[in-house]
C-alpha cells in the first residue's frame, strides 16, 4: 500500500499542484492582512475569533475550486494516455481509486496546515489581545478537513468517471458559489448542500443588529449533528463512487 501511494505521488511531481495550493492559501493570507490593517482595538480584542469566523467563509469559496483542480490534475494523465486498462492489469481498480484519493489528501492537509500557520502569523503580527483558543482551533481544523476531504472525494469520482475534466471543474466552481450563497439560507437548507458545510460547522457565529448596524461574534457549540451528516455523505460518496469506477468500461 505504501509503495502504491508513493508511486501515485511520484506521478504527480510535475503537475504544479503545489503551486496551486500555495496560490490559494496565499490569497487567504493576503485577505487576512488586508483585514488586519482595518482592525481597531475592539477588533484586536477578539482577533482569534474574527479569524476563525473569516476563514471558513473564505474556504467556502476557495477550497471547492482547489479540490476540483487537485482531483482533475491527478486523474487527467490516465485519461489523456488512455492507460486505465493497462494500470488495471497491474493494480485492482479499487486500490487505484483509494491511492488516488490518499495521494490527493496530502495536498489538502498541507493547505489546511498552511492556513493555520497563516492565522498564527496574523495573530503574532497583529498582537491579538484575546486568549488563544486551542480547542476552537482544533474544531476549525477538523471541520475544514472533513468538509474538504468529502468534497475532494466527490470531485475525484467526477474526474475518474468523465474524461472531460471540464465536468469536474465546473462542478467545483458551481459548488464554490453555492456554498457561499447558502450561508444566507436557513440552517435546514444548508444541511442539504455539501459545499455549505464550511459554514454549518464553523466554530464562530455572528449576530447582526440592524438598528445599530453592529455585528457581534460568539463561539458556537460543536455541531455534532452536522458532523454526523457529513460523515454519512462521505461514506455514501466513497462506496458509490468506488463501485461506479470499478464497473466503468475503460
Amino acid at each position: 500500500m505504501i509503495r502504491d501511494l508513493f508511486l501515485e505521488l511520484f506521478k504527480n511531481r510535475r503537475k504544479w499542484i503545489w503551486l496551486v495550493v500555495g496560490a490559494m492559501v496565499g490569497l487567504q493570507l493576503i485577505w487576512g492582512f488586508w483585514n488586519l490593517s482595518r482592525m481597531d482595538e475592539t477588533d484586536l480584542a477578539q482577533g482569534w475569533m474574527y479569524c476563525l469566523y473569516q476563514n471558513p467563509l473564505l474556504n467556502s469559496i476557495i477550497m471547492p475550486v482547489l479540490t476540483a483542480v487537485i482531483a482533475s490534475r491527478l486523474c487527467d494523465m490516465e485519461h489523456k494516455g488512455q492507460t486505465f486498462r493497462l494500470i488495471r492489469t497491474l493494480q485492482p481498480a479499487g486500490k487505484l481509486f483509494d491511492m488516488k484519493f490518499l495521494s490527493s489528501t496530502v495536498y489538502i492537509f498541507s493547505a489546511i496546515l498552511l492556513q493555520l500557520i497563516g492565522i498564527l502569523l496574523l495573530g503574532y503580527i497583529g498582537r491579538f489581545t484575546d486568549s488563544f483558543p486551542v480547542s476552537r482551533f482544533l474544531d476549525y481544523f477538523l471541520s475544514c478537513t472533513f468538509v474538504s476531504l468529502t468534497i475532494l472525494l466527490l470531485q475525484q469520482v467526477l474526474s475518474l468517471l468523465w474524461s472531460n475534466q471540464l465536468v469536474s471543474l465546473t462542478v467545483g466552481l458551481l459548488g464554490s458559489f453555492a456554498g457561499l450563497f447558502s450561508l444566507f439560507l436557513p440552517r435546514e437548507f444548508q444541511y442539504l448542500l455539501l459545499w455549505s458545510y464550511y459554514g454549518v460547522l464553523m466554530p464562530v457565529g455572528m449576530d447582526w443588529d440592524k438598528t445599530t448596524n453592529m455585528a457581534t461574534l460568539y463561539w458556537q457549540p460543536v455541531n455534532w449533528f452536522g458532523y454526523g451528516l457529513l460523515i454519512l455523505l462521505f461514506f455514501m460518496i466513497y462506496f458509490l463512487g468506488r463501485y461506479l469506477f470499478i464497473r466503468k468500461e475503460v
